[in-house]
């Protein structure tokens, strides 16, 4: 059974991408704004194997696009990092949610965390609170998300709808 309004314009799945935790979120944009519809974090265990792990959150991503149906997911990339290990993990940690994307059809579009920044907090360079606050405020939230991971995870929904609609965020208006 679809879990959507019948007057959402846009359906976005955003993905922070970690192997131990991983940030999603699901956000409406329809005639009354955007809204967050769910929003969370994928954890998995440390003494597992890595094809255990990464059929864990493909699984649990599966069931995430299976339950809210969106129309894209927007994925935050990485195009530098210090340890060469976490990347290359990261990286299989995308391709799993990515092969889970494109078996169910669902278009994926990346951003770099550079964008993702620029586009919440209008600096990229903004830290992780920086991120969490904006995002607290942007969708009128009582506590800002935490992990960082799930506010990074709305981030990038807003970074798609922003740059996919080609409009800025105050042109999106979230109303509360």
């Amino acid at each position: 059974m679809e879990n959507r309004p019948e007057n959402t314009k846009t359906r976005v799945l955003g993905i922070d991408p970690g192997l131990a935790k991983l940030g999603y979120a699901v956000v409406d944009d329809g005639p009354d704004g955007i809204r967050h519809v769910e929003y969370g974090l994928i954890k998995t265990k440390p003494k597992d194997s890595l094809p255990v792990r990464l059929n864990e959150i493909a699984a649990l991503i599966d069931a995430i696009i299976g339950e809210f149906n969106p129309d894209v997911m927007a994925v935050e990339t990485v195009f530098f990092a210090r340890n060469a290990k976490t990347a290359m993990t990261i990286g299989r940690v995308i391709g799993a949610v990515m092969a889970i994307a494109g078996l169910r059809g669902l278009e994926v579009v990346e951003y770099s965390p550079l964008d993702v920044k620029r586009t919440v907090v209008g600096t990229g360079k903004a830290d992780k609170k920086q991120v969490q606050e904006m995002v607290r405020t942007l969708y009128h939230l009582k506590e800002a998300p935490s992990p960082p991971d799930v506010a990074d995870a709305l981030a990038l929904c807003l970074t798609h709808l922003s740059y996919g609609l080609k409009r800025s965020l105050e042109a999106i208006c979230l109303k509360p």
